[in-house]
């Protein structure tokens, strides 16, 4: 089970760094759109939008980061939160979806949440 827990990790990094690359994109698009417009309340409708979803995007991978790093270090609290987030992941269809399956999988299993219970202990 040490694999599945490594993978959930790693897999929930990559979730948080493409949420971060996906805020990025969204704001520098949106902006570069509204720049084109002539005209100025498209302009600002534009920037709003990108702030707002820009903001969404980041606070939404900060906890998928967390998650993942903590499951690598094997902390228990990072379990939980990635358990979480999976039951949220299970509306991200199809990806989020079938990532969401494999850590709820993963994670729930009796000899996984024993390692971390014996980890918390030590």
């Amino acid at each position: 089970m040490e694999k599945h827990i490594n993978v959930v990790g790693v897999l929930y990094i990559i979730l948080g760094v493409l949420s971060f690359l996906g805020a990025f994109t969204v704001y520098f698009l949106l902006r570069l759109i509204g720049n084109f417009s002539d005209d100025p309340n498209a302009n600002m409708v534009l920037m709003i939008i990108a702030n707002v979803l820009s903001v969404v995007l980041v606070v939404s991978a900060i906890p998928s980061l967390i998650g993942g790093i903590g499951l690598i270090k094997r902390k228990n609290w990072a379990r939980i939160l990635v358990l979480i987030l999976s039951i949220f992941n299970l509306l991200n269809f199809p990806i989020g979806t079938a990532i969401g399956i494999y850590a709820l999988w993963a994670l729930l299993q009796a000899e996984v949440a024993a390692e971390f219970q014996k980890i918390k202990h030590l």
